[in-house]
């Protein structure tokens, strides 16, 4: 008795720990609102009786001891000890020589990577002027970029990623001189992307998984960048044209999951250096381009679920580097013959759910009717889309779910090696839908301090596996649409800089499909029934079969039994058929502060 009321005693007290360091989104909204007020650049004023070696030091204690103030859960003790004035001994905090000044010591990176810390970012942090790093990924940090990061001139290595930090675009990181690597994947800042990020000298850019609203801008070509990573938001409109000056840069582009409309731009033929395209999850129509045999460097082509039709060229199917090749859920008629699974021993091709006659698991007849007969003609420089992101010639909107599709593992990226850290507590596990794997940013070496930045990474970041799109199931008896199902968005797979080896990709399975709704129409040409039912009149048409199903759980409704109308009167009228239900998207949901560990983005880039 007394050893079960202890582990009752226990149970509540974890509880009750846990739940007191949970931070609500109320909370945290309030911290983004305070942040707005006094994130005019000015910082309080502190007297410290401490002796430090140098003057810059003593800045670098003022803001991590403002930062400690600002955090309120470190469930690992990652930074108990910042205290005193040895600061480059705390956790997290590496140290170089100044190159201004090689006599001095100054606080040159800070790697909070997975400390699973609850807070947010002080406006002290400006007074780290010496810094060239900060990687906070994979904590829970939340509210706005403060605007003093703008003092942080020899900032190089941005990752704020897998946090809860909100707002627009943090416009202030493009005042950073000599930034090189941007990484803001897995937050929820929102709205419009600024041309100017595309004028920046970046080298990588990761903004997936946000909920960015917005047309790609037309500049999009100016960028340096070698990947860009734009995966799982709600941008619309099309490809702009300028991509085609791109072609010495880019290495991967990832696009899956938006709004994306309209045919794709001959000018992507010109990304030769272009190693991975994914593009999936979109409403792209018409024809490929011509000239895809000049991609010769192209390993992975992902084209999934889009509206393209017309035929798959054998110009693609025979790109020499070509590893793997994902065409399902589209509208393709023809298939050269090097395309063909028994054609292509070293490629990898997912091909189902087209309009393929001769192929298996292809659409049918009347799926593919209504969209071949409206062919759109990318000749003619097709780019419009309706308010609904939508092209303009677009069938109506399935709501099927399509078929999975895998892409193989991408090259990773090599990053700096950091010198050894000492390594924190792993977070606790995900209490909330299943996360992506973390991403293993490790600590870079403390760059030099007042010197020009480090040379820029050119290689792509390491591998991306394509999220599966939900699986498309047959249609139930009754052509009314699936219930919709609150299944987690699909994991997107960021880049981790291959210091550790990366863990296997993570592959969510498919939602079940919809259980069928046995409702069968009633018969039309067949003579009454007897007394007991009401026969269905002779011409009229059958009940509509558009009306949503009844829940899933219940069992469909028992047949009315009534008096049947007069055999010698006319058909009462049929109503018609309401229009069919839509859908829409599915809610994000709730976040549950420090009872949620904060999903680390996973191993895979640009998901």
């Amino acid at each position: 008795m007394a050893s079960r009321f202890f582990l009752f005693f226990l149970v509540s007290f974890i509880s009750l720990s846990s739940s007191s360091f949970a931070l609500i989104d109320v909370e945290a909204a309030s911290i983004a609102r305070r942040q707005l007020l006094v994130d005019n650049g000015e910082y309080d004023q502190m007297t410290i009786n401490m002796k430090f070696a140098n003057a810059r030091l003593k800045k670098a204690y003022i803001a991590l001891q403002a930062w400690k103030k600002a955090i309120y859960s470190d469930p690992t003790n990652f930074t108990a000890n910042w205290e005193g004035p040895s600061v480059c001994a705390y956790n997290g905090v590496f140290c170089d020589n100044a190159l201004d000044d090689p006599n001095i010591s100054v606080v040159a990176g800070i790697d909070l990577n997975h400390a699973d810390i609850a807070g947010h970012l002080p406006v002290e942090l400006g007074l780290l002027s010496d810094v060239s790093l900060i990687h906070i990924n994979s904590n829970r940090f939340c509210g706005i970029i403060p605007k003093s990061i703008k003092n942080l001139t020899l900032l190089d290595e941005i990752d704020f990623s897998n946090n809860r930090f909100v707002g627009p675009f943090p416009d202030v990181v493009l005042e950073l001189p000599n930034l090189k690597y941007l990484d803001l994947r897995f937050n929820n800042f929102e709205g419009l992307v600024p041309p100017a990020l595309f004028e920046k000298n970046l080298d990588a850019i990761f903004l997936n998984n946000n909920r960015f609203h917005s047309t790609i801008p037309e500049n999009l070509g100016n960028s340096n960048a070698s990947v860009v990573v734009l995966a799982n938001n709600k941008f619309f409109g099309c490809i702009p044209s300028s991509i085609g000056k791109m072609s010495n840069t880019l290495d991967e582009l990832v696009f899956t999951n938006n709004d994306l409309s309209g045919c794709l731009p001959e000018e992507i033929t010109k990304l030769t250096s272009l190693t991975t395209l994914d593009i999936s999850g979109n409403k792209f129509v018409g024809s490929l381009p011509k000239d895809l045999k000049y991609m010769q460097k192209v390993e992975v082509f992902d084209i999934a679920s889009n509206k393209f039709m017309g035929n798959v060229p054998e110009n693609l199917c025979t790109l020499p580097k070509l590893a793997n090749l994902t065409f399902s859920n589209n509208y393709f008629e023809s298939l050269d013959q090097k395309c063909t699974p028994s054609h292509s021993h070293d490629l990898e091709i997912e091909g189902k759910e087209n309009c393929l006659q001769e192929q298996p698991d292809q659409r049918t007849e009347k799926e593919c009717l209504p969209v071949l007969s409206n062919p759109v003609d990318c000749s003619k420089g097709h780019c419009g889309f309706s308010p609904q992101g939508q092209s303009p010639k677009d069938p109506p909107k399935e709501n099927t779910p399509s078929t999975p599709k895998k892409s193989p593992p991408k090259p990773a990226s090599p990053k700096p090696k950091p010198p050894p850290l000492p390594t924190p507590t792993p977070s606790p596990p995900v209490a909330s839908p299943p996360p992506p794997p973390p991403v293993a940013s490790p600590p870079p070496p403390p760059p030099p301090v007042h010197s020009p930045p480090p040379p820029p990474v050119h290689s792509p970041p390491p591998p991306v596996a394509s999220p599966p799109p939900p699986a498309r199931s047959p249609p139930p008896p009754v052509a009314s649409p699936p219930p919709p199902v609150a299944s987690p968005p699909p994991p997107v797979h960021s880049p981790p800089p291959p210091v550790a080896s990366p863990p296997p990709p993570v592959h969510s399975p498919p939602p079940p499909p919809p259980p069928p709704v046995a409702s069968p129409p009633p018969p039309v040409a067949s003579p009454p029934p007897p007394v007991h039912s009401p026969p269905p009149p002779v011409a009229s048409p059958p009940p509509p079969v558009h009306s949503p199903p009844p829940p899933v759980a219940s069992p469909p409704p028992p047949p009315v039994f009534s008096p049947p109308p007069p055999i010698h009167s006319p058909p009462p009228p049929v109503a018609s058929p309401p229009p069919p239900p839509t859908f829409e998207d599915v809610a994000l949901p709730p976040s549950l502060g420090s009872l949620y560990a904060s999903p680390p983005p996973p191993i895979f880039q640009g998901y």
